[in-house]
């Protein structure tokens, strides 16, 4: 199967969050955006005629069979990424997903092995890991400034109530990517196993929805062939806490931690100065030199083109991180790029989350992540 496209195209599918990816595909020097699939006519047609989309498509099966379509750029609701990647993977599509990847273990293991099979690339398209905080971090430990790392922590927190569908009762693990994915991500680690408990109760009518009456999940994630290990933890539901995506990352030399509220400077803490001066505030750059200067300017907020703004739901939001994960999966395509993260890192972050509830449900017993999600 081709995987050094030079020029790949790609078809959006889902155009709530997916409509914020659109002018980066079409400003990217080495992509063409060919197509767009929404089942509601009515936003299909307000993002197609916005965009300039000329090839719209209401059904997914059948925009699976146009052959100007390289890959899929999947974004809709969790319970349809498994079935739909695995369709399209089956049609010859490359493709990337936003998170999580599935929600059983049968599921990721399915994507797995039919990307063994095919060839073809497959990446979860996990924003934390190209947020202009986790980069920062990630150049410091690098460059060897932290020096040995010691112990990480991350937490996703965030307060679901009012949501529709299937949000009402889920784990908290289920959507633990957000978490998982820096503390895997940071050194391109893999989880091992997981022990993980529930702490408090949500709501007894949201009980039934998946059998979970956790309000918070905790787990400690033990990593494969090393002696680091890593505390993360998850709320949806009846806690009281404005959103929250924090990382903390402790080295030999220095520590970094995530600030609590977004925008805030990174504190940076070096070892053996006086206690007074161990902490300080450090900023932080965009990181938008990573990327080719014509979707450069997406990493700063909201930025369409120029001095025009989106009016679709996230500006280039997440941390800046759309312009580079488009850039990531466009250079996986090309054959140039890692794509982090592929098919089996994939499979290594969510799974963490879907044993880590398993694990809670048991009291806590330490679960193996099965061989096939390790490289």
């Amino acid at each position: 199967m081709k995987t050094n496209l030079s020029k790949p195209r790609i078809a959006i599918v889902g155009l709530g969050f997916g409509a914020e990816f659109i002018p980066i595909y079409q400003r990217h020097p080495h992509a063409e955006l060919t197509a767009i699939c929404q089942r509601n006519p009515e936003l299909l047609d307000k993002v197609g005629e916005k965009f300039g989309v000329a090839k719209r498509y209401r059904d997914y099966d059948e925009l699976l069979k146009d052959p100007d379509v390289d890959a899929v750029h999947i974004n809709t609701p969790i319970p349809n990424h498994a079935e739909q990647t695995l369709k399209a993977l089956k049609a010859g599509k490359h493709v990337a997903c936003t998170v999580p990847m599935a929600t059983t273990v049968e599921e990721c293991r399915a994507i797995v092995e039919l990307t063994r099979e095919t060839g073809l690339q497959y990446m979860m398209m996990e924003t934390v890991v190209y947020a202009r905080e986790f980069l920062f971090m990630q150049q410091l430990y690098r460059e060897g400034n932290l020096g040995r790392l010691q112990f990480l922590i991350a937490t996703h927190q965030q307060d679901m109530d009012g949501w529709p569908g299937y949000w009402p009762g889920l784990p908290p693990m289920h959507y633990a990517t957000h978490c998982v994915g820096p503390v895997l991500g940071l050194g391109r680690h893999e989880a091992e196993s997981v022990s993980c408990f529930g702490s408090g109760r949500i709501r007894e009518e949201m009980h039934a929805c998946y059998g979970s009456p956790f309000a918070v999940e905790t787990t400690h994630i033990r990593f494969r062939d090393s002696d680091l290990c890593a505390h993360v933890y998850r709320s949806l539901f009846d806690v009281a806490r404005q959103y929250r995506e924090s990382f903390e990352v402790y080295g030999s030399k220095q520590s970094v931690e995530w600030p609590l509220i977004e925008g805030q400077p990174l504190v940076l803490h070096t070892a053996k100065k006086p206690e007074p001066e161990i902490p300080s505030e450090i900023e932080y750059p965009d990181f938008g030199h990573l990327l080719p200067k014509e979707i450069a300017p997406f990493t700063r907020a909201g930025v369409y083109s120029g001095e025009e703004h989106l009016s679709f739901t996230q500006g280039s939001g997440h941390g800046g991180s759309h312009p580079h994960l488009v850039h990531q999966f466009v250079q996986l395509l090309r054959g140039e790029g890692e794509g982090y993260p592929n098919a089996v890192q994939s499979a290594n972050i969510t799974l963490t989350g879907i044993l880590a509830h398993q694990s809670a449900l048991q009291g806590g017993i330490p679960l193996r992540l099965p061989e096939w999600s390790l490289q």
